[in-house]
């Protein structure tokens, strides 16, 4: 049975809230203070796609915020030729800004819902995707998206995703949705766990980690693994 989406945000209140938060996504040393362990899924997927591709050349950043990934990134391998994907043009803008000025290679922008991007095929050599697919509504669009992204890579090019999940069973949803909002609570009191359950409600629409693998399994990836994972949130990825 299919899930009527009409009740979630439109890509377009997604896109303007973005715009107002670009403060919030630009502290390398916490990461998204809203996401269990951001230091470490960032420091860990960056040094997976190190592991893989020590050579790299060529970095695609989807839904990157304002940079903290590519930045993470070129801490490990510098002068990489970056392109920035983002629905949000503040974002982008502090994300060329930051990245600009810790890289000699090219770096480009592309303003555009992940859904529509264009990308060459067997471009690049890393793919980070960071708290951006839980946007993705039907399964179609799970399926185009990573679709694209195996074809933008060149053979032997890794993904790396570190993002909010859900889980296959309802009672395992409820225990970690009860720890996450626990942690929540830490960060700033009832109101503050109440007002973030209530945006990811409207706006976020995540898949399980086994959903996620299998369809990059279906799609062509190898070597697929998951580097963490806690509560609502992992990291995970693999090889084309």
């Amino acid at each position: 049975m299919s899930t009527d989406y009409s009740k979630w945000a439109t890509t377009e209140e997604i896109k303007t809230r973005f715009d107002r938060d670009v403060e919030r996504f630009s502290n390398l040393d916490t990461g998204q203070l809203t996401t269990i362990d951001a230091p470490l899924t960032m420091e860990l997927c960056t040094e997976a796609a190190k592991y893989i591709s020590p050579q790299a050349k060529e970095l695609l950043d989807i839904g990157c915020g304002a940079g903290n990934y590519t930045l993470k990134m070129l801490s490990k391998i510098s002068n990489l030729n970056c392109t920035l994907n983002d629905l949000s043009l503040p974002m982008l803008e502090k994300a060329r800004e930051r990245v600009s000025a810790q890289t000699n290679g090219n770096v480009s922008i592309i303003q555009a819902d992940m859904r529509s991007l264009e990308l060459p095929d067997n471009h690049f050599d890393i793919i980070l995707a960071s708290a951006v697919f839980h946007h993705l509504r039907e399964d179609a669009d799970w399926e185009h998206v990573f679709g694209k992204m195996y074809a933008a890579l060149k053979p032997g090019g890794s993904i790396w995703i570190s993002d909010l999940i859900t889980h296959d069973s309802p009672a395992v949803a409820k225990l970690f949705q009860d720890k996450y909002g626990a942690y929540l609570e830490t960060l700033g009191g009832p109101e503050y766990r109440e007002k973030v359950f209530d945006y990811i409600a409207y706006e976020d629409t995540p898949r399980s980690v086994n959903y996620q693998l299998g369809l990059l399994q279906k799609i062509g990836f190898k070597n697929l693994e998951i580097l963490h994972k806690n509560s609502c949130f992992a990291a995970f990825g693999g090889v084309k």
